[in-house]
């Protein structure tokens, strides 16, 4: 993959997306705008996609590390607009500039990267992970 390569990914924001909608208690009291972790998560989507090129056989990408700023509320049944361009690998790591847009411009923006695993071997080591715990 080419350092600049892209993808947009457009989403219709749901009433499921809010940050009113995430919270466990009913005691917290969050606005009914997009929740930044689902901001968060189409970024990721974003840049997963982009990668898919670069797998093999047997291989998924995972997140490592996002760096980004939620600038702006968007409310509920607007389209957004995730961009993930692909700045260049470091080691292991694939590197991302993410953003987000909506009808009134730039709503979020920052780095985030992606590493390529064995998913048997993520698996297993969630697995094993779990069962030491025990």
């Amino acid at each position: 993959m080419e350092i600049g390569s892209k993808l947009e990914l457009c989403y219709q924001v749901q009433s499921s997306d809010l940050a009113k909608e995430l919270s466990f208690d009913p005691q917290d009291d969050f606005p009914e705008v997009y929740a930044t972790s689902r901001m968060i998560a189409l970024m990721e989507l974003a840049a997963a996609r982009l990668m898919k090129p670069l797998l093999a056989e047997g291989e998924l990408s995972v997140g490592v590390n996002v760096n980004v700023t939620h600038m702006a509320a968007t409310p509920n049944n607007v389209e957004v607009k995730a961009i993930a361009t692909y700045r260049g690998v470091s080691g292991k790591l694939h590197e991302f500039e993410v953003e987000l847009y909506d009808q009134g411009g730039l709503a979020g923006s920052g780095i985030h990267t992606r590493a390529i695993v064995k998913t048997e071997r993520l698996i297993q080591g969630a697995i094993s992970r779990q069962n030491s715990a025990l």
